[in-house]
C-alpha cells in the first residue's frame, strides 16, 4: 500500500508551500536549522518571506553570532515568538562557533540539547541538511498516516518510533514534504477535501 501511496501523491503534484520549497532551495544544514526554528508556531507565508530577510543578515553562524538580537528581531517579524527566536538563534549560533567548530552536529540527540529544538527540528535536519534517513513528524505526517490507519498513534512522537518500524527506509526522507503539501492542500485538519483526495482508496477514514 505505501509505495502506491508515495506514487500517487509524488505524481499529482500538488502546489507545495513556501516552507517545502524553502527546503529544497537551502540543504545547508546551519541554514535548515535556523528557518526550522523561525517556523515553529508559525505559518509558511510569513515563516518564507521572514528567513530569507534574516539570511541578508548572516548564512553562517560565525556572522549570525555578530548580529544584534534588535536587527534579527526586526527581519524576522511578526512570526510567532520573534524575540525569544532572536535569541535563540544568536546563541545557538555562539555555542556552535564555540563548542562545534561553527558546524551543525550530524547527531539527533545533539541537536535536540539546542533551546528551541525537537525532535521535528531535528529530523528535519538530518533529512534536508545532511541528507541522513530521518522521518520528520509534524502535524500533517501524523494526521495522515493515522487516516490512513498506516499507524495507530495518540502524538507525533509515537507516530515517528511507529514509522520507523514500518515505513521503508527509502520514503523517510521525501515523505514529509509528500505529506506536508498533501496536508495543507487536500488532506486538511479540518473539512479534508476527500472528494479530490488522489490516495482516498487508501484512506481507513473513508472505509
Amino acid at each position: 500500500m505505501i509505495d502506491k501511496i508515495v506514487t500517487t501523491l509524488e505524481k499529482a503534484k500538488q502546489p507545495q508551500s513556501d516552507f517545502v520549497k524553502l527546503m529544497d532551495s537551502f540543504k545547508d544544514p546551519y541554514i535548515v536549522l535556523i528557518a526550522c526554528i523561525l517556523s515553529l508556531r508559525t505559518n509558511d507565508r510569513t515563516t518564507y518571506p521572514a528567513t530569507l530577510r534574516m539570511l541578508e543578515l548572516a548564512k553562517t553562524p560565525q556572522e549570525m553570532m555578530k548580529v544584534k538580537v534588535e536587527d534579527l528581531e526586526k527581519a524576522i517579524y511578526p512570526v510567532g515568538f520573534y524575540k525569544n527566536k532572536a535569541g535563540q538563534i544568536i546563541e545557538l549560533s555562539k555555542i556552535l562557533v564555540e563548542k562545534y567548530g561553527g558546524k551543525v552536529p550530524c547527531d539527533i540527540d545533539k541537536l535536540c540539547k539546542f533551546k528551541g529544538v525537537g525532535r521535528k527540528t531535528a529530523n528535519l535536519v538530518l533529512s534536508e541538511g545532511f541528507n541522513v534517513p530521518a522521518i520528520c513528524v509534524d502535524v500533517h505526517v501524523h494526521r495522515i498516516f493515522n487516516r490512513l490507519g498506516y499507524v495507530k498513534t495518540k502524538t507525533p512522537e509515537e507516530t515517528e518510533f511507529a514509522l520507523r518500524e514500518k515505513l521503508p527506509q527509502k520514503y523517510w526522507i521525501p515523505i514529509n514534504s509528500l505529506l506536508v503539501t498533501h496536508g495543507q492542500n487536500v488532506c486538511k485538519p479540518i473539512k479534508p477535501l476527500c472528494d479530490k483526495c488522489p490516495i482516498s482508496e487508501y484512506c481507513s477514514k473513508l472505509i
